[in-house]
């Protein structure tokens, strides 16, 4: 029941807001939550921007974060390559700042084809030029190199519809070189199990992940044996959801609907 959530974990891209548009419910819902005791932590797929960067973003909306509340598919894959990869030399196609952000923490990082580059890791780049490309291309035809993504979403929301994400950049380079990554980002249920360690809830029954992509938000709270809300403001319209696997728990056309449906059920007995 939705009375019963104590950890919210929202997409922001689609769900919450739309580039710098904060949608209609939004901000009540979390001032909601947080009255209750509750928390809310933010899972994207969107690699462009740092948790930092994503503090500064909600404080423009009157909304005050802390790092700890955002995961992001870059977090994920940066903390996956310091386990997997902490010493290899390691190819990069995405944003500058999402590469010095690997850098930072000691990431040996490359955005050229040299020869003792281990891995390749392909994130959402919205500064992409065709010889990335290329070079990825060049390394994925060598042997023994491994190979990941940040996230398999195929386009992102903008305020006119939607723009190529990092599943679509993937697909290109599939199709040249028959090499498919392994994403680390949502649908990976270690996105929802590290949001439950940072916010001390044990309790699977108190988690709701809402989203507005079946394949990515809603299959990485199945994955991970929560309740998952979708909301159509996004990807996912109500027609999709007969034939998916990725069936929610709860459907709304928006986040304000979410939100009275929360609190009326919140003040139900």
């Amino acid at each position: 029941m939705l009375k019963n959530k104590r950890l919210f974990l929202f997409d922001i891209d689609g769900t919450l807001s739309v580039e710098d548009f904060l949608y209609d419910g939004s901000l009540k819902l979390l001032e909601l939550i947080k009255e209750r005791g509750g928390y809310s932590f933010f899972i994207t797929n969107n690699s462009t921007k740092s948790c930092a960067d994503y503090v500064e973003k909600f404080k423009r909306w009157n909304i005050a974060t802390e790092e700890k509340q955002f995961v992001t598919a870059g977090f994920m894959a940066r903390e996956f390559l310091k386990e997997k990869h902490a010493k290899d030399k390691i190819f990069v196609v995405g944003t500058k700042s999402f590469v010095t952000e690997l850098k930072k923490c000691g990431l040996k990082v490359t955005t050229s084809p040299r020869d003792d580059v281990k891995c390749v890791l392909v994130a959402y780049d919205s500064e992409l030029k065709y010889d990335k490309l290329v070079n990825a291309c060049e390394i994925l035809s060598r042997e023994n190199i491994q190979y990941y993504a940040t996230n398999p979403d195929m386009a992102c929301p903008a305020k006119f519809g939607f723009i190529p994400d990092c599943g679509a950049i993937c697909k290109m380079l599939e199709y040249a070189t028959k090499r498919v990554p392994v994403y680390i980002g949502k649908p990976n249920a270690e996105v929802v199990n590290c949001c439950m360690r940072t916010a001390g809830i044990t309790s699977k029954d108190e988690v709701l992940v809402v989203g507005d992509r079946l394949y990515t938000d809603i299959a990485c709270g199945i994955n991970a044996g929560v309740e998952t809300c979708v909301v159509y403001t996004g990807e996912a319209k109500p027609e999709d959801i007969t034939g998916t696997e990725w069936k929610p728990d709860y459907c709304f056309d928006n986040i304000k609907d979410l939100y009275e449906a929360f609190r009326k059920s919140v003040n139900s007995k």
